[in-house]
């Protein structure tokens, strides 16, 4: 009989009291010359209308990026009914953890505590977050350990605090992200059997692919300019504060690709449901990360060429009141689906993630199972 992973407890973490479009812009040091009309069109496009920061309203961080994946974690272990020392494994993921050196993964274990275990830094952007939760599950299938807790966490405010943006003149590249992340961190639990007492959610499967052979970078921050040159990165500036002097430290988005990605991102999803990994006659729940409505928009349009009558429904996101929180995102959404009861025994999830970096996607396929009977052999 094939080994299973099953997702056994879920716990999420929004630092301070939610943040409202009004107030934004003063949380975040508030806007530059002209920069008025493009963030009123950002924030129409996306749809979100409020988000949490680990920023006070001087623009002081309040917590460590660390301290949010801790949070989640706990959160997690306590709906499962665990504690860290219960796990034989860690797997984070983070588009930038606190410190440069060491790992994000080994900062938050020494945090969490919990005894000698497996650490895992999955690091990019969005996608990274099914990344760590393919390694976990694969350890759990193997045999290698019982149970294991994955968890994504962002703390990407510091880089959108207006004191970061030194030109004069705002961009929509540099201007996009600044309107668009949040923070936040969520986390699951693994367990090599379902829950005793509650339903669980078994992983049917992970996949993960890399566009990036076929796409220039989407995303990026410490260049100056569009593609990485030998000389021509933050880390070959004179010094720290030149690199951020020229704006290379700045989170920037080329807006241009954004629909490339989602028409991509649809691709792979059709791709899966050819191979017959996504049956669409019995996929009852879609949870999708995406940064914005207009991205939603799209893939239900052009879901309906496969699903002429697509119940939008199966659909759940809670972007416009969570916030777009990168890696942390499906996560959180998982946790609130869970907590109000969107799933029953039988019925299947897919967790969906573009990611915009250099176009990576990553797709993980769930089934409710009912509890576990107390008296089968463990």
């Amino acid at each position: 009989m094939t080994a299973s992973a099953y997702i056994t407890g879920i716990g999420r973490y929004l630092p301070g009291p939610s943040v409202n479009n009004d107030e934004i812009a003063a949380r975040l040091g508030g806007v530059g010359p002209g920069g008025d009309r493009i963030r009123e069109r950002i924030l129409a496009a996306n749809g979100i209308r409020q988000r949490h920061y680990a920023l006070d309203d001087t623009g002081a961080t309040t917590e460590l990026n660390e301290e949010l994946a801790v949070k989640a974690l706990r959160a997690a272990l306590n709906d499962a009914g665990l504690a860290a020392e219960d796990l034989g494994m860690l797997a984070c993921a983070t588009t930038q953890g606190d410190l440069l050196i060491p790992g994000f993964a080994s900062m938050v274990h020494g945090r969490l505590g919990g005894g000698p275990m497996q650490v895992v830094t999955t690091a990019g952007v969005c996608a990274a977050s099914l990344a760590a939760l393919d390694s976990a599950s694969a350890k759990i299938r193997l045999g290698d350990h019982p149970r294991a807790a994955v968890v994504a966490s962002e703390l990407s405010s510091r880089w959108l605090h207006r004191r970061r943006f030194t030109s004069a003149k705002p961009s929509l590249d540099a201007e996009f992200l600044r309107w668009m992340l949040s923070d936040g961190a969520g986390a699951v639990v693994l367990d090599f059997q379902p829950h005793p007492g509650r339903p669980s959610l078994r992983i049917d499967w992970i996949r993960q692919v890399s566009l990036a052979d076929q796409h220039p970078v989407c995303m990026r921050a410490g260049l100056d300019g569009p593609e990485p040159l030998a000389g021509r990165t933050w880390q070959d500036q004179a010094d720290v504060a030149t690199a951020e002097r020229a704006g290379m430290l700045a989170i920037r988005q080329d807006t241009r690709q954004l629909t490339a990605l989602a028409e991509a991102g649809l691709r792979q999803f059709e791709e899966l449901v050819d191979i017959g990994l996504i049956d669409l006659r019995h996929l009852d729940h879609v949870l999708c990360h995406y940064s914005t409505n207009a991205f939603r928009d799209i893939a239900f349009d052009g879901i309906r060429t496969r699903i002429p009558g697509l119940n939008t429904d199966r659909w759940f996101s809670n972007l416009e009141t969570c916030g777009n929180t990168g890696s942390a995102s499906i996560y959180i959404a998982l946790e609130e689906a869970w907590r109000t009861g969107r799933f029953n025994p039988g019925e299947t999830v897919l967790l969906a993630v573009p990611e915009s970096g250099r176009f990576s996607f990553a797709f993980a396929h769930l089934t409710v199972v009912a509890p576990r009977d107390p008296r089968s052999p463990r």
